[in-house]
């Protein structure tokens, strides 16, 4: 996914992607850092062994030479800022979660007009640089068992994080007791199955809430018998509510 070509004098160049339900671009790098950012939809990123989940009002700063891949779990829009690194004041050297402002979203829309006079988009790209502030929210990682049995389960809840049953439950099934599901998801995964179920709800909540579902709907459909109970589940996991994450 390589960005276009800048407008002359550009520091900052935007790319548009609209990319399909479950829709990947392979494993990559830049010589630019990048601004990966969806308009519409949630975007996902791997990058440094995390899997970043983000929602319109987040973008995460990728610097120049990072390997990293970028999907999305429904439709969505997905763009894209290249800044030259000779002409960028932005250190970061790790990947970064931004906050994205009712301005910075505009000024992406802004700056994606090739045909922005020079001056213009000299001033816009300043405002921009100025806008990317950091902010304090969790990634929610769901790392697969290793296990082939609990591997199974795990799969079998991606595809319905609302099963309720317990361990014991899915070792009739996967023919391994409770207990050994229980150490192989704690061996594999670093966190307990609850830990990780939960986990995988909160992935599955994502897209939802994101596409404008209500929290109670999202609550039941991924398995919470009340919103409450799911509001408290994501802010334990992320930091903020739902309501703070997915603010315009």
């Amino acid at each position: 996914m390589a960005p276009p070509g800048p407008p002359a004098g550009a520091a900052v160049v935007v790319g548009s992607f609209a990319m399909g339900r479950g829709q990947w671009f392979a494993r990559h790098r830049h010589e630019h850092h990048q601004l990966a950012w969806a308009r519409r939809g949630v975007l996902a990123v791997r990058a440094t062994g995390t899997t970043w989940v983000l929602p319109p009002s987040m973008a995460l700063w990728i610097p120049a030479g990072t390997p990293h891949a970028t999907g999305a779990a429904g439709p969505a829009l997905f763009r894209s800022l290249y800044f030259l690194p000779d002409r960028c004041p932005v250190g970061w050297s790790a990947p970064t979660v931004v906050g994205v402002s009712p301005l910075l979203r505009e000024l992406i829309s802004y700056l994606s007009d090739g045909a922005l006079d020079p001056a213009a988009r000299e001033r816009a790209e300043a405002v921009v640089l100025d806008q990317l502030r950091p902010v304090s929210v969790a990634t929610v990682q769901a790392p697969m068992p290793q296990d082939p049995r609990a591997r199974r389960v795990a799969e079998a809840l991606r595809a319905d994080p609302s099963d309720g049953r317990t361990l014991a439950e899915w070792g009739t099934r996967v023919g391994a007791s409770g207990r050994t599901l229980a150490r192989a998801f704690v061996t594999d995964t670093g966190m307990p199955y609850g830990q990780w179920r939960t986990r995988v709800r909160l992935q599955a909540a994502m897209p939802l809430l994101a596409g404008g579902a209500t929290v109670a709907a999202v609550a039941a459909r991924v398995g919470y018998a009340s919103p409450s109970a799911f509001v408290a589940a994501f802010r334990r996991a992320v930091g903020v509510p739902p309501g703070t994450y997915f603010a315009p």
